[in-house]
């Protein structure tokens, strides 16, 4: 499917970088939090729909790791 020649996969990419980008702009770090991760979530799905896992991998790991940080640092309990 593709939409003014843009496939479906690359606006999965596009919104993500867009969720990454506006997170940084937040000063609740909760919300920014919760924003990275959506990003990450749809980069990891950008990931998936390369057209091989191959070239899918490094943007799969390095946001799943990015997503297991945020997850961390949500989940801790304060000092």
């Amino acid at each position: 499917m593709e939409l003014f020649g843009i496939t479906a996969t690359e606006y999965v990419g596009y919104f993500a970088s867009f969720m990454v980008l506006v997170s940084f702009t937040m000063k609740d770090v909760k919300k920014l939090r919760l924003v990275n991760m959506t990003g990450c979530i749809l980069f990891i799905i950008y990931g998936f729909l390369m057209p091989t896992l191959r070239i899918g991998l490094p943007i799969i790991i390095a946001n799943a790791a990015i997503f297991g940080v945020n997850l961390f640092y949500l989940l801790r309990k304060p000092h």
